[in-house]
């Protein structure tokens, strides 16, 4: 494995103004993957919640911005902005956050290690347009991790936004490009940030569940549904994101454990990814699912609906998600008709390497600064401002 250092040196800085590239999709480390036998009969500690706990109680899991941590994020953003730095190149360095720094270093610890989401309100997106609201919700991320590439594109902000493409084209179009129901997923990161900046006519609210909740309901309920999920037998499209000499898939274990001692226990799931690999498996190059599977992927599902904690994200508000246990859902939405704005998320995909509190992965790349996400041979990182 290429170190941190070796890796940053042999990138161009006028190409990664970071330093830094993000590593992409790798299949496992097939040798620290575990049969279902080491795994724990049930979780117990501070990563698995109950909705219950929380629909009534938001207090505990919202944050509202004071108008001294707005100030504070406008003038270093207006700093940012008068610097001319690229935005692909934004860092705790380059912005500063003396007084918002203390509660994110608690956030992004509870983020990773705790209940594993938060909603921020009240940043002011209307008021700071587009520009000054990407640069200070870039900035706020880079307190919580680094920001990787969502798509073969090179997107470090990434847009959930209506295109208009085909949802039923799942082997080739993201569903985030259109207004399609999103089922229980995680995402290619290890923490994902959604800023609301305009809202749907109707539909495209938030459900969320601690997948560790999920893993205990299963073991108490259908133990043979969590074996299917930690064998080995998924494969995962890349839907032609892919670099030279990779393949397009990838075998993997829906739920594996952590290396090392006392492992915690990591959901990696995107129905999506595992019903649109049909153009393979017609011509036998990867088994086509089964009977078994079919019914874990269904059970699965209905667990985490039936599990649930839901939410409504209003203009300028800001949920955070670990991806090692919570997965997130997306109900179908209708956009206003024109010219209102249609529903637009702006997206953030942020990394935590092992060294730095992140997760033990059983993946290559699991101590790079931007472990996961989408990365095609050397595409440059890129920020827009919208969708595209």
């Amino acid at each position: 494995m290429a170190t941190l250092t070796q890796a940053a040196a042999a990138l161009p800085l006028d190409v990664f103004p970071d330093g830094l590239k993000t590593t992409g999709q790798h299949p496992p480390l097939y040798e620290e993957l575990h049969p279902f036998d080491e795994f724990p009969k049930s979780i117990s500690g501070p990563t698995i919640w109950k909705a219950e706990e929380y629909r009534d109680t938001p207090e505990n899991w919202t944050h509202r911005f004071s108008p001294e941590e707005i100030a504070e994020l406008s003038a270093t953003s207006d700093a940012f902005l008068a610097s001319k730095t690229p935005l692909t190149g934004i860092s705790k360095g380059n912005f500063p956050l003396p007084k918002l720094a203390a509660l994110l270093s608690i956030l992004r610890e509870d983020l990773l290690h705790a209940k594993g989401f938060i909603l921020f309100k009240g940043f002011p997106v209307q008021e700071w347009g587009n520009h000054k609201s990407a640069v200070a919700y870039m900035g706020l991320g880079t307190y919580l991790g680094y920001f990787v590439s969502q798509n073969s594109r090179g997107h470090v902000l990434g847009h959930v936004k209506d295109l208009g493409e085909d949802p039923t084209k799942i082997d080739s179009v993201r569903i985030y490009r259109t207004n399609a129901r999103q089922y229980f997923h995680a995402d290619d990161c290890d923490i994902v940030g959604l800023l609301c900046i305009s809202r749907a006519l109707e539909g495209g609210e938030s459900d969320i569940v601690s997948s560790h909740h999920v893993y205990n309901t299963l073991a108490r309920e259908r133990p043979d549904v969590l074996k299917t999920l930690t064998d080995p037998i998924w494969y995962f499209d890349r839907k032609g994101e892919t670099s030279k000499g990779q393949d397009e898939f990838i075998r993997t274990s829906v739920i594996y454990l952590e290396r090392g001692d006392t492992p915690r226990v990591y959901t990696k799931w995107d129905p999506y990814y595992v019903r649109s690999l049909t153009r393979f498996s017609s011509i036998g190059l990867v088994p086509a699912l089964t009977p078994t599977q079919l019914e874990a992927l269904e059970v699965l599902e209905a667990t985490c609906q039936r599990l649930a904690l839901h939410m409504i994200l209003e203009v300028g508000d800001i949920q955070f998600l670990a991806n090692s246990h919570v997965l997130h859902a997306r109900t179908a939405y209708k956009d206003y008709a024109p010219p209102a704005p249609r529903r637009h998320l702006m997206r953030l995909w942020l990394a935590t390497p092992e060294s730095e509190g992140g997760w033990r992965l059983p993946f290559w790349d699991s101590d790079e600064k931007k472990r996961g996400g989408v990365q095609v041979d050397d595409t440059a990182p890129v920020a827009p401002l919208d969708a595209e």
